[in-house]
């Protein structure tokens, strides 16, 4: 496999660089670029739904466009989406904490 060049890398650098001019109001994401996917920008917030969601308000991106999974530890939510922005294939991932559910008990809300 070849090394590749940074300039192989531009759709998805010259994306970052778009959104940084323009939505730098933004709360910050982590931000993946890699030469194993060179056409791919990735933003990802941790803990931080809200993150996500401003986000994907802020690129018009519908609400049903957005994959929802769970991780196989039942506590961890994934909310996922592939948009094409300025030519690269952005990809926005959030991760939160699903809360615990409360257990209830036989009989509970029962009136005598």
């Amino acid at each position: 496999m070849r090394a590749g060049t940074l300039a192989d890398l531009s759709a998805p650098l010259l994306a970052l660089r778009l959104l940084a001019a323009e939505f730098s109001h933004l709360p910050a994401p982590r931000v993946g670029v890699s030469p194993l996917y060179p056409e791919r920008l990735e933003l990802t917030f941790h803990d931080d739904f809200a993150g996500f969601e401003a986000w994907r308000e802020a690129l018009s991106i519908a609400p049903e466009s957005v994959v929802h999974r769970v991780q196989c530890d039942g506590r961890t939510g994934v909310l996922n989406v592939h948009v094409t922005f300025a030519g690269a294939d952005l990809e926005l991932t959030g991760y939160g904490k699903i809360p615990a559910v409360e257990p209830v008990s036989s009989g509970a809300g029962v009136l005598s």
